[in-house]
């Protein structure tokens, strides 16, 4: 079935803060096999001007499939039909620990070919003062018929 393409600019509510800690940026850095010490020693992130340890670049993921997650349930999407196409990160600031983060995500565009849909969404991440940090956009492939 053909995604519906007039959910396109259709904004979701915002998802429950998501408050970023340490040792959760520890686990990620560890999975992604990081090594830049600002994201684990709090003296080396504040010697370079942050209040606390930084997260890599790529950690809002981790926030950010909740608030997609919606858009997949609202569609209809099934995973098992899915592939991840792209992912794009435009920062204001980077994510330190002890940020509250809310997500909002919105359908940003939905295009046919080769008998395929394509879904793009925009996760505007915000901080608990409701300024941008990070917009993060990722497209989806979700496969026809075969």
């Amino acid at each position: 079935m053909a995604l519906d393409p007039s959910v396109v600019g259709r904004t979701y509510p915002p998802t429950p803060p998501y408050r970023v800690g340490r040792e959760k940026i520890r686990e990620f850095v560890a999975a992604i096999g990081a090594t830049d010490p600002a994201y684990t020693d709090p003296g080396a992130a504040r010697a370079l001007g942050y209040p606390d340890v930084v997260a890599p670049p790529t950690f809002p993921i981790v926030l950010t499939l909740a608030a997609g997650h919606s858009v997949i349930e609202a569609l209809g999407i099934e995973y098992a039909r899915v592939v991840h196409g792209d992912q794009r990160f435009a920062y204001t600031r980077p994510v330190v620990a002890g940020d509250e983060l809310t997500c909002v995500c919105t359908v940003e565009e939905i295009l046919s070919r080769g008998g395929h849909d394509f879904l793009t969404t925009r996760v505007d991440v915000s901080d608990a003062t409701g300024a941008p940090v990070v917009s993060v956009w990722t497209r989806l492939v979700v496969r026809g018929d075969a």
